[in-house]
Order: C-alpha cells, then structure tokens, then sequence
C-alpha cells in the first residue's frame, strides 16, 4: 500500500492547479501538417571497398531498419546481423547469440565495421540489470572487435549526453562538453557508453569508434519518456524555462548510421532534424495547452512521485522538457546527409503514435499502473490531479 503523499508548502499550488488538470481541451486545435515524405534508400556517393558489416540487436528496433537499409547500400558487400533471436530480415547472414558473450570475437572474424545497437532502452526494464546489459555489451563488443581485427565500431547515444541546461548554446556543436547528470532514465547507461568509446582508441590502438548523438528519437515502436511527454492531458511547462524540441526521425536516424558505417562522417556526430520548435509552435502544431507550474512544485512532485515507486521515471527527466539542447548535425551535413523530415513533420507523426493513449489519460490520473505509463514530465501533471483526488477521499473520510 503506498501512503499518501506528505503535505507541505506546495499543496495549496497544487490544489490551484487541480482544475487546470481536470479543465477539458476546450479551444484546442492543431494544425494540420503536410504528409510526411517517403523515405529515400538510395545509399550515399561511396568509392571505397565494399565493407564487410556486422551490426547487433538486428532482430528489432534500429537494428532491423538499418540491416534492411545495408542489405541495399552499394558500399556493403556483406551484412552479419547478431541477435539472441533470428530475425526476419532477407539477405543477411544471421549469428545467433548474446552480445555480453566473449564468443562474439570469433564471429567477427573478416568483418570491417560493427554497429552496436543491442541496447536495453525499456523504461520498465530493472534498472540494475539493464544498466548492466548496456554497460558490459558494449564492453564486451568494443574488446571483440578489437581481437578480430574490426577497424570501426559505431555506437549510437543520444543528445541527452549534452545536458540540458539553461545556458547550452542553440544549437550545440558537436565538441560541446558532456554536462549531462545521472539523474534521468537511461543517462547513466550512456555516458558510461560514452566513457567506453572515449577509451577505446587508446585501449586497442588501430580502432576507431563513431558515436551517433540522436536528438528525441520518433518512430514505429519508439517509446521514451520523451515520446510520453506528448500523451499528458497538457504540457507540462515549468515557470521561466525555455523549451526548445528537436526530433528525428528513425528514417533520418538509419541514413545517418549508414554515413556512419561508410566512414562518411567520424568521432562525435549529432543527428536531428533543421532547426527546431519553441514551445509556443509545440502547442500549436499539438492542440494540446500548457500547464505552467512553478519549478519547485513541478521536480518536488515529479521527485515524490519517483521515491514513491509511481514511475520509473526520475525528476531528472524534466529538464529535458525546460531547457534547450538542441543538436546542429553539422558533420552529417558536411558530409552532404539531410534530413527528411522537419521538426512539424515528426510531431505530427509522434502524435498520431500516441493517438489510442489519450483516451485513457484520465484514468492514469488515478493508480500505480497509470503514472507508470507516464514519462516524467507527465506524471508531475498526473501527480498534481492524483493528489487533489487524496485530499477529496480524505475529506470525505473525515467528514
């Protein structure tokens, strides 16, 4: 049974927010944006020798777009797709096994190039144990592809790694510093990706390692607490912040790997559609308003709520929603990749995604396995409802 959550100084803010959480979408319409294009597969000018590429956790996800897409690419001559289970992707040559196993080395063998997507990026996943599966398979791919004799290994983050802080320049070049903290879902996992990559030249003089940096990442099955964001019955916005949304699409994402795998582009690369939205064209393109609470009541409710087992989502996540950390993919764009989508575009798209929740958004105002469906930035607007809902049946009780 979990207790209910202690009073202080920020339930009369809360109780002044309740009606605005339980208030309907009146007056809110979005706009209608142009259809999305159809993703272009033509591979990137390449004039080298066809590659030898092996790519893990190809069986699903990212994975099994960008076999697909290689399986295509002129510049590869074979694709070695390594899963616990065989996928359905044609025309690549399966290997089937765990990436944490040190045996990896001996099926790596010829290969030139290894893409390490075989990441546990579930919000509900353990977080010990997915922290572990992240941290030591990459470990143990990068040390493999070093004993066989890879030549680049590709790994692929997020720009979450930037931070995001108030005063981060709009757009971050690649070489920005890492000021991101712990403290969000899955930041950990990849700065510790991070430190890996940033060792590895010098551990196995003679690899190379590319780190792709995605802004918020949109597709067929992403599900991040980013993405969640959207399917709050408003947008949270925390008082004196300056959101700025930058996404890209898993399309764009795969054509950007592929550079990558090519040799194309090197070292840090960030990735993300031109430009980006405020908060102001957000709500427009959305038709969902903003809820604006002060920054203490929005971390210290987000913060009770994750203490309390509700999400597994911590306070840390809102400051992906408040301040700027917007990419400029200047490298890609030298090396002549451009997205295929705009900022407008992906949203849209997002929202289409996260249609079928909105349904039952005011059911997750109420329960565990609601706020658990909630990334943090809505689960602050869910907690602000949940608790005026306990001070009425406490009410009632008392009464």
């Amino acid at each position: 049974m979990v207790e209910d959550p202690p009073q202080d100084a920020g339930d009369a803010e809360q109780e002044g927010a309740e009606d605005a959480v339980s208030a309907p979408l009146a007056g809110a319409s979005a706009v209608v944006v142009a259809p999305r294009p159809e993703p272009e597969i033509e591979s990137p000018a390449y004039d080298g020798p066809p590659l030898v590429v092996a790519v893990t956790g190809a069986a699903s996800g990212m994975g099994e777009r960008l076999v697909r897409r290689l399986a295509e690419s002129q510049g590869v001559r074979r694709v070695l797709a390594i899963d616990e289970r065989r996928g359905e992707t044609k025309g690549v040559q399966w290997r089937v096994l765990d990436v944490r196993d040190p045996a990896v080395a001996e099926r790596l063998a010829g290969v030139d190039v290894v893409v390490h997507l075989a990441l546990d990026l579930g919000m509900e996943s353990d977080p010990k144990a997915r922290s572990a599966y992240n941290v030591r398979g990459t470990q143990t791919v990068i040390t493999a592809a070093a004993a066989a004799g890879v030549h680049r290994v590709v790994l692929c983050t997020s720009a979450m790694v930037y931070g995001a802080l108030a005063d981060n320049e709009v757009p971050l070049a690649e070489d920005a510093p890492l000021r991101a903290t712990e403290e969000a879902t899955l930041v950990g996992d990849l700065l510790e990706i991070e430190r890996l990559a940033a060792r590895a030249p010098h551990v196995h003089p003679g690899l190379s390692v590319t780190v792709l940096r995605p802004a918020v990442v949109v597709g067929p099955g992403v599900d991040t607490v980013l993405t969640r964001h959207f399917e709050a019955p408003r947008l949270l916005v925390v008082a004196g912040s300056r959101p700025c949304w930058q996404f890209c699409h898993v399309d764009d994402l795969t054509a950007a790997l592929e550079y990558a795998v090519l040799g194309l582009v090197e070292g840090e690369v960030t990735v993300g559609c031109d430009g980006w939205l405020e908060q102001e064209e957000v709500e427009q393109i959305t038709g969902i308003r903003r809820m604006e609470l002060p920054a203490t009541l929005a971390l210290g409710t987000a913060a009770r709520l994750h203490r309390l087992g509700l999400t597994p989502a911590p306070a840390g996540d809102l400051a992906y929603t408040m301040y700027p950390w917007v990419v400029s993919g200047s490298r890609l764009h030298e090396a002549g990749w451009r997205p295929r989508y705009g900022n407008d575009q992906v949203l849209a798209e997002l929202l289409t995604q996260v249609s079928g929740n909105h349904a039952v958004a005011g059911r997750r105002l109420s329960g565990k396995d609601a706020a658990t469906s909630l990334g943090a930035a809505g689960a602050t607007v869910a907690l602000v409802g949940t608790a005026a809902l306990v001070r009425r049946a406490r009410k009632r009780r008392r009464g």
